[in-house]
């Protein structure tokens, strides 16, 4: 769970699993689907739906826990042209609303139209439950705002191990980590790049290009502002600290939820360390160093 792994689905459908087009009644209260039925399975949530429709689920309360406000208000430096963009004028603020940050929008041909919407907690975890929090949220928004003028199908998921990197804590939060970017402008004559990131600094980022001719030099330095695209290359170092991060992430949630006991004490790495012991000063030793100098440094045993 957490940040690791694919996607996660959840999906919305009608008794018998189809929808059905809805327009040219007056009423929009009176124009409901009927009851919905819930299947979750593993991967992301997908909405099955028609223009026009309305969710008869209630909107969901902000997820529970601690919430990093900064983080979760920080700006995405890579957003989404066109429809995509009006798509997440309306739903970026619903999840911020409930906790959760946008992370990218994905409009694709799949299935007749897919709409992809990938969030995640600020400390970037993402739970099943989240996801199906998310589609009932957004799901009756969406209906009233209508961005997109044609039927369509909403995928709600999780950003997953090789994900995207949209904001400037994502650059931080993964320096050391093999990434492939490519940017909006040309620099040095190129615009895609392979590489470790090596932190931010100002508005530049540090990259150490793992692809580089002889003769040439490893490090590069790219505008942030600059980026059209990034990701995290699959690798084993990767899949394990994103299973670290996602472990340690439930358990917090569970404990937040007062699902989990707190950890005892001793069980807690971050305790100060109990101060060390002074080193003894009447041990054997210094005690026959001390007889040795009472006798004037004769030997016991060879005498003069």
């Amino acid at each position: 769970m957490g940040p690791s792994g694919p996607a996660l689905f959840y999906y919305l459908n009608g008794p018998n699993g189809s929808t059905r087009e809805l327009s040219g009644e007056p009423d929009r209260a009176e124009r409901l689907e009927g009851s919905l039925e819930a299947r979750p399975t593993a991967g992301n949530t997908e909405q099955s739906r028609s223009k026009g429709s309305f969710l008869t689920l209630d909107m969901t309360d902000p997820t529970p826990g601690f919430t990093d406000t900064d983080l979760l208000a920080e700006p995405r430096l890579v957003v989404e042209p066109g429809v995509a963009a009006r798509v997440s004028a309306v739903a970026a603020p619903v999840l911020q609303g409930m906790g959760y940050r946008l992370v990218r929008i994905k409009i694709s041909g799949d299935a007749g139209c897919t709409v992809q919407i990938m969030a995640e907690r600020p400390d970037g975890s993402m739970q099943i439950e989240d996801c199906e929090a998310i589609s009932r949220a957004l799901s009756p928004v969406l209906d009233i705002a209508d961005p997109i003028e044609r039927a369509y199908r909403l995928e709600i998921s999780s950003p997953g191990i090789d994900r995207p990197l949209v904001r400037r804590s994502d650059f931080e939060r993964f320096s050391g980590h093999l990434v492939k970017i490519e940017m909006v402008l040309a620099h040095q004559g190129r615009k895609r790049f392979r590489g470790t990131l090596g932190g931010v600094e100002g508005g530049a980022l540090r990259l150490d290009r793992d692809d580089v001719k002889a003769g040439e030099d490893p490090l590069v330095w790219l505008t942030l502002e600059d980026i059209a695209e990034a990701r995290l290359v699959l690798t084993d170092e990767l899949v394990a600290d994103s299973m670290r991060r996602g472990k340690k992430a439930e358990r917090e949630l569970k404990r937040s939820l007062g699902l989990e006991p707190p950890p005892p004490p001793h069980a807690l790495r971050d305790r100060p360390k109990p101060p060390k012991k002074p080193i003894p000063k009447n041990t054997k030793q210094h005690r026959l160093a001390a007889a040795k100098t009472r006798r004037g440094n004769l030997d016991p045993v060879r005498g003069d």
